[in-house]
């Protein structure tokens, strides 16, 4: 797996925020108090970890045993770094679908503050992120890390083209060199696909080059195995996608054990699953006894046990901080809920019984009797409630983290640059992460030196939300997602809730508490406004 920099910008002066590693990034309020700011790579545990994010894609908090017991999906492997490690209760995307909570977990940046405002990207996008921007790949490659991306990338990459009409509109030169991509942000490796497993083109990329030109056109497919029409490439198969994306995983992972370059890595692991095409193999269909999609959370648990064993396999369990979590909430609907859209409920036209997907795998939904795939939180992936971005989140670090640990403090996925920039040894860049704030202190047990601003959500429909201690202000009159009712972005009535008393969402306490209201309103704006949160 050689590395690739043919991209990557050569005068690291334009990044954007200013250069170098600079004692003013704590004036710039980017570092918590007592981060080592020496710039040394050492870190204030005294070493500089291997550090290995694992993303896995519209998983639920409710499908992950550890953090929903009700569940009746197995999810030994994930339960297991549960008991190792930490779990975090109160761990948030940026947002509530997936391109924008990508943004901020390579940038530590709202991705609102980008000209993406709502929405995702598709598989032929451009780049969303200028390659003068600071990324946690870029400053972890600074600081002597080896860094790598391995699976769905989803924030643009510039294709080549060629053909009558050229330019961007032009026809995808399989043989040419992409640009704008992850080796442009300080990846020394990338290798993936585009967006979604659901997005073409269904080719896969190894640093700046397609692996191969499509053979064929692919003609869609529907739920549950969701796939858009277009090209495919002749070793493609969707269903082997997310083993085939584990097993590059693990390669990287073993070159990294037998590498004598002394350099940590950070790996980047972004999952395909289990968002749509929701295709479980074989070894795992039917085992769940929840459907297909149980049988994928199921195969999704697997991939991460892989890594697991790899990582005991080859020597790096003990010096690496691995955190796996989310990107949004699932997509799954709870069917009998207020909130289901009544287009998606279905009954027997016999009996009248509600259906759900043990019943029909075409339905995007479960009885909550059966499966709450969100947990007991409100909401679906796209939705400004908490099922839409409170995201199952397990950190393991041996000899760091205490095995079996809980952490409720509010945290983003976006604060992984800030955690990074700690843990190698120095401040954050000037300009870098400006929403992005460490949480080791937290992980370590010294959650007393620990704090951070408010953390503001983001649905679907460009819908925000600012929470602070246990109240939480939505900027909108409902979902802001898929949900009902549905909403725009600043709808009156808002909504305040009180999430110690009321997680499901359920009593809007507005009116009896303008007041509460009020200071939130005003410091979600103030927050906006600032281009940063500090």
């Amino acid at each position: 797996m050689a590395s690739n920099n043919s991209s990557r910008p050569l005068d690291r002066r334009r990044f954007l925020g200013g250069a170098a590693l600079s004692a003013g990034a704590l004036a710039f309020g980017g570092v918590l108090p007592g981060c080592s700011v020496s710039g040394k790579g050492t870190g204030p545990a005294g070493g500089r970890p291997n550090i290995l994010f694992l993303l896995a894609d519209d998983l639920g908090w409710g499908d992950v045993k550890a953090f929903n017991p009700a569940s009746k999906i197995p999810t030994p492997n994930l339960d297991r770094l549960a008991r190792e490690g930490m779990r975090f209760t109160d761990a948030h995307s940026g947002s509530a679908v997936c391109t924008p909570t990508r943004y901020g977990v390579v940038t530590g940046r709202y991705c609102w503050r980008s000209p993406l405002e709502r929405g995702v990207l598709n598989g032929w996008s451009p780049h969303l992120i200028e390659p003068e921007r600071w990324t946690v790949a870029r400053l972890l490659e600074e600081r002597g890390y080896h860094t790598a991306c391995v699976g769905k990338w989803h924030l643009g990459m510039d294709f080549p083209r060629k053909g009558k009409k050229g330019g961007k509109r032009g026809k995808v030169d399989y043989e040419g060199r992409i640009e704008n991509g992850p080796n442009a942000l300080g990846f020394d490796y990338f290798y993936g696909i585009s967006a979604s497993l659901d997005f073409p083109p269904y080719v896969y990329i190894e640093n700046d080059r397609f692996t191969e030109v499509p053979d064929r056109i692919f003609p869609g497919s529907r739920f549950p195995a969701y796939l858009r029409r277009g090209p495919m490439g002749p070793s493609f198969k969707p269903m082997e996608t997310l083993d085939h994306l584990a097993g590059k995983a693990e390669a990287y992972l073993e070159e990294r054990a037998e590498s004598r370059d002394g350099k940590p890595f950070f790996l980047y692991f972004a999952l395909t699953s289990p968002h749509k095409p929701v295709i479980p193999t074989p070894e795992f269909k039917g085992k769940s006894g929840l459907g297909d999609y149980g049988d994928h959370v199921m195969h999704t648990d697997a991939a991460v046990g892989r890594i697991l064993d790899t990582l005991a396999r080859s020597g790096l369990e003990k010096n690496t901080l691995l955190i796996i979590t989310s990107d949004n909430g699932s997509f799954m609907f709870l069917v009998d809920s207020p909130d289901c859209p009544r287009r998606l409920v279905r009954r027997d036209p016999k009996t009248g019984k509600l259906l759900d997907h043990l019943d029909v795998p075409g339905i995007q939904g479960y009885l909550s009797s059966r499966h709450r795939p969100n947990g007991p939180f409100r909401g679906t992936k796209a939705d400004i409630w908490e099922g839409g971005h409170r995201e199952p989140f397990i950190a393991r670090w041996p000899g760091k983290i205490r095995p079996g640990s809980v952490c409720a403090e509010t945290i983003c996925l976006g604060d992984l640059t800030a955690t990074c920039a700690e843990i190698s040894g120095g401040p954050l860049p000037e300009g870098a992460g400006p929403d992005s704030f460490s949480f080791l202190p937290l992980l370590l047990g010294k959650e007393e030196t620990w704090s951070r601003p408010p953390v503001i959500h983001h649905s679907g429909n460009g819908t925000f939300a600012i929470r602070e201690g246990k109240w939480k202000l939505i900027a909108g009159s409902g979902s802001g997602g898929r949900g009902v009712p549905r909403s725009r972005p600043w709808s009156r009535p808002y909504q305040l809730y009180d999430l110690e008393a009321d997680p499901g969402e359920r009593e809007n306490l507005i009116e009896k508490h303008p007041h509460i209201a009020a200071r939130l309103t005003a410091r979600l704006q103030e927050i906006i406004r600032a281009g940063r949160s500090v």
